[in-house]
């Protein structure tokens, strides 16, 4: 599957975080077969998408696409950005399909494209933090408004710092700590080792630690 192929395959995204891919020019495809095992679901999908049903790759957006933004959101704290990230980190992906070999689970796949694309955005604009509507996240019935700001307050704080980070303790915590992926599956995302992983994780800590001590 080349590049060529792609460009007119593929229509737009809607507004995340229920945007969904749609290849066009195609015959419909039936469902994939409802198993267990998500691996080897993932595994047929990606066949039947090489083989020429189009429509297979909307099943891998429609069961991927919400992993994908959250870790896209994490890295630019955007919901405009982290949407175009999130087509970007798809459109990649079926550029690129070809050269899934499955010795990862597509998951593991989807998330080392995405994590790229948002360090190689991160790397050429610093992102931007949207500015917290506070009165938005505030029942005044169930919770004191002060409360609420001062919740809000924090986490933008969080935010800043983890903004702050070096990229590869950026990824290893936003992996780790909002994804809750295991050491060896982030060395397999970010192609280091587990030794490094941990390292990356330790040192971001005590990094965010810091940053977080200079916030007033």
């Amino acid at each position: 599957m080349g590049d060529e192929s792609a460009v007119g395959l593929w229509a737009s995204f809607a507004v995340a975080p229920g945007w969904k891919l749609k290849v066009i020019g195609s015959k419909p495809a039936a469902a994939p077969a409802a198993i267990d095992d998500e691996r080897s679901d993932d595994a047929s999908l990606v066949t039947r998408c090489l083989q020429g049903e189009r429509d297979a790759f909307d099943a891998i957006v429609e069961r991927h696409r919400r992993a994908v933004y959250q870790v896209c959101y994490r890295f630019v704290n955007n919901h405009e950005d982290a949407s175009d990230l999130s087509q970007e980190t798809f459109v990649r992906a079926w550029r690129g399909l070809s050269r899934f070999k499955g010795n990862a689970a597509l998951s593991t796949w989807l998330y080392r494209i995405a994590v790229n694309v948002c360090l190689n955005r991160v790397s050429a604009k610093k992102p931007e933090t949207e500015p917290i509507e506070t009165d938005r996240f505030v029942d005044t019935q169930t919770e004191d408004p002060g409360a609420g700001v001062l919740r809000d307050e924090r986490a933008a704080a969080v935010r800043r710092a983890i903004a702050a980070l070096p990229e590869k303790q950026r990824a290893t915590l936003v992996l780790r700590a909002y994804h809750d992926l295991s050491h060896q599956q982030i060395a397999d995302i970010l192609g280091s080792s587990v030794g490094a992983v941990k390292a990356n994780f330790f040192h971001a800590l005590n990094n965010l630690k810091k940053i977080l001590g200079r916030e007033p």
